[in-house]
């Protein structure tokens, strides 16, 4: 469920505005309303921040050998940030001369200077690389010394005068052994600046104490710099008193906390309901269960807003299905179910993270459908023990699928079927959900409505999809009675908000998009289907692991197709992860949420002091 949530307004003296935040902070109550800020305080230390985290991202690539001692975390930054611009500036001097000398070494070691010195004497030498044709159609009268060949060019020198058309060899500024010289002294400095870097490596814990510190100093001047402040120079009151204040939100049930503590420590507060302009952060409350879908939305970072519902129960509840539907494999299964004992075994005197009693449960998920589907690591059903191939369902099951054709068209049916079932079951939901929120207005009817246009929806798409020489599955005038009295009363009552007539007139004023609705509820039925394809397709790949790896394991090669095997499925259970946080995350972010009319425009609420985790 969303906590309700109080809009809060705190007004303190301006002279005990520092202390007041800092006992503000350790409430770990207000969340503060969000707004563009700045000021000097909090420019230098977004200024550290940055700079230090620049730092550690430069140490982080290098190994920890000893542990890390205290130091001078400001001069620590300085130096690093200052040798990683004297590393970049001495590389590309580095890349520079590397390049002068690849130009220049077919030349030999010689002075540039020597060149010009002889320019000077009155015998001008000018340097060229002349290709075979070039040099052959030299004019007779040019005086030309050849120095070196190659296949396709010609060193030398022309003497007093340069050659017409042709562009002489620029002369380096160094000769090629102090170039060489040069580059060897960049790399000595280079290999000294890792062994520093390396060296400083032991700080990094240091910088890390650091970033956290100033997370906090950042935190605690953004809220600082959100106050507003009014000077007070009126009568008999000093010209030097001001007050300040402070808006945010708070949960309903912790306004009491705040009333104590305004009341100990001298704040005026003002409490309210937010209006429907305030923009009011989210703040999830579940139960363990529907709480182990947290790390998910989290690392999503998909919030519903304020004013929407939460469906962290249901989201858990379908995502497992599909997660279980899209890795179809019970052997997969078994292995996740293991890292997930590893973990909660080695964590639980610490407290298991909610992420691995999440793994948990998928990993049932997983197993239970894949003993359904007689489904392990992709093996010939054939190949499995009896056991294996009796406890599976046998309207789903791959077994009987194995049986022949006929039977196995006859699986694939039942399978999307099954898929196009829970896309009324879970779409169905919805609109039950939307039901009973507008059981107080006549919007009821269209939610009504849209569960009749999905029942005779999905009925047609039974007919378009599955129906076949195997299954016939008739049209029945009922789902056309269905679609038609749906329509009607979406038409008629989407939009209503106290007026009929207007609901009406909107239907009418947006006719297309209403009309397209009726394919919008078609394709998200069919868009289930994909839980079927995702599941065959590896399904298919485990197969052609299998096939590929069992040749090899009969012989001496025997290890090269253990690898293989390792590689294949490994890669495999990689790609059913991209897809459950493709498809899986998809049919409830998007088709569930938009039967729903969630739009996930929400923030999580972050209280001040609590906001920032250390």
């Amino acid at each position: 469920m969303i906590v309700p949530m109080k809009k809060i307004s705190i007004v303190v003296m301006d002279k005990t505005r520092d202390a007041s935040l800092a006992k503000l902070r350790d409430l770990g109550l207000l969340h503060i309303e969000s707004r563009p800020v700045t000021s000097d305080g909090l420019s230098k230390h977004l200024d550290r921040k940055a700079k230090a985290e620049t730092a550690l991202g430069i140490l982080r690539s290098y190994k920890v050998e000893k542990t890390d001692s205290k130091v001078s975390v400001s001069d620590l930054v300085t130096e690093v940030l200052g040798m990683d611009s004297e590393k970049k500036t001495l590389q590309e001097q580095f890349t520079s001369l590397g390049k002068e000398e690849s130009r220049v070494e077919k030349w030999g070691d010689f002075n540039p200077a020597d060149l010009k010195e002889l320019t000077k004497q009155g015998l001008t030498l000018i340097p060229y690389e002349l290709s075979y044709r070039a040099y052959e159609s030299l004019d007779k009268e040019q005086r030309f010394i050849i120095l070196s060949r190659e296949k396709l060019k010609v060193y030398g020198v022309a003497l007093d005068h340069e050659i017409g058309g042709e562009t002489p060899f620029a002369l380096p500024e160094k000769s090629l052994s102090e170039m060489r010289k040069a580059i060897k002294n960049i790399q000595t400095k280079l290999a000294d600046i890792e062994k520093r870097f390396a060296m400083l490596t032991t700080h990094k814990k240091s910088i890390e104490d650091e970033l956290k510190t100033l997370a906090q100093n950042i935190e605690f001047e953004t809220a600082k710099a959100s106050m507003d402040s009014l000077s007070v120079s009126t009568g008999a009151i000093p010209s030097d008193t001001g007050i300040s204040w402070l808006t945010g939100f708070a949960p309903k049930d912790d306004v009491g906390i705040l009333k104590r503590a305004a009341a100990e420590n001298g704040w005026a507060l003002a409490i309210a309901d937010p209006s429907e302009e305030d923009a009011v952060p989210t703040l999830l409350k579940n139960n363990k269960l529907a709480s182990l879908i947290y790390p998910l939305t989290d690392f999503l970072e998909v919030v519903p807003g304020y004013r929407e519902i939460d469906i962290s129960g249901w989201f858990l509840l379908f995502f497992c299905i599909f997660f279980g539907m899209i890795f179809g494999d019970a052997g997969y299964g078994v292995i996740l179910g293991i890292i997930a004992l590893v973990g909660i075994a080695k964590t639980s005197a610490k407290g298991t993270p909610v992420m691995l009693k999440m793994l948990g449960l998928l990993a049932l998920s997983n197993i239970a459908w894949g003993v359904i589907t007689c489904t392990w690591f992709g093996v010939d059903t054939a190949k499995l023990p009896e056991v294996l191939r009796s406890i599976s369902l046998p309207v789903l099951s791959s077994a009987e699928a194995a049986k022949g054709e006929a039977q196995k068209a006859i699986i694939d049916q039942n399978l999307q079927i099954f898929c196009f079932s829970l896309a009324l079951l879970q779409l169905g939901i919805a609109h039950i959900k939307g039901f009973f929120r507008n059981i107080k207005s006549l919007k009821l009817f269209a939610e009504l409505g849209s569960l009749a246009m999905l029942i005779g929806m999905f009925n047609l798409v039974l007919f378009l999809v599955v129906s076949n020489s195997y299954r016939q599955i008739p049209l029945l005038p009922e789902s056309l009675y269905l679609l038609g009295g749906g329509f009607f009363l979406t038409f008629v009552f989407a939009a209503y908000e106290g007026n009929l007539g207007q609901s009406i007139l909107y239907s009418f004023k947006n006719i297309i998009s209403v009309v397209l609705g009726i394919t919008n509820v078609f394709s998200d039925i069919m868009s289930y289907i994909r839980l079927w394809a995702v599941g065959l397709a590896g399904a298919s790949i485990s197969l052609t692991v299998n096939t590929m790896a069992g040749p090899l394991l009969g012989n001496f090669l025997i290890f090269l197709g253990i690898i293989l095997l390792v590689f294949g499925h490994g890669l495999n259970v990689i790609l059913n992860v991209l897809s459950v946080l493709v498809h899986g995350v998809r049919l409830n972010t998007l088709e569930f949420s938009g039967h729903l009319g969630l739009t996930w425009s929400g923030f999580m609420y972050k209280p001040f002091g609590k906001a920032v985790k250390i």
